[in-house]
């Protein structure tokens, strides 16, 4: 069970020159998950969506880590008429994550095992990531 703490959430309506998503099933970039938490939190992220994408769709579900805070992305790539470049158009809702806890098994706050927890003291230095 991991525990986030969600900001910076935009919905649909408020992205500007937003596009309507289609049925198709989406494909899945995850980018910068290299730590072994990394990698626990990257699984969990690919577990949430089918792995069997429709590439017809043109559907991108983008999760970009960057100094610990996720970022969750929806497009759309369109190409133009000649076919030579592909654009991103967006189709939200797009947010950041930050990692708070994770927990082994299902949610239990008095006797779960904490796999990993955010501690106010490990924010001391800007270069040490966790995920």
């Amino acid at each position: 069970t991991a525990h986030f703490r969600m900001t910076s959430v935009r919905l649909r309506k408020q992205i500007r020159n937003h596009g309507r998503p289609t049925t198709h099933r989406p494909e899945l970039v995850l980018n910068n998950f290299g730590t072994r938490l990394g990698h626990r939190v990257g699984r969990l992220f690919g577990s949430l969506f089918p792995h069997d994408p429709q590439f017809l769709g043109r559907r991108v579900v983008t999760v970009h880590n960057q100094r610990d805070f996720v970022f969750i992305r929806h497009h759309r790539y369109v190409f133009n008429e000649t076919g030579s470049r592909a654009y991103l158009q967006e189709l939200g809702p797009r947010f950041t994550l930050r990692l708070r806890s994770l927990q082994v098994g299902t949610f239990d706050t008095q006797h779960g095992l904490y796999e990993w927890f955010h501690k106010p003291e490990m924010d001391t230095s800007r270069r040490r990531f966790f995920l």
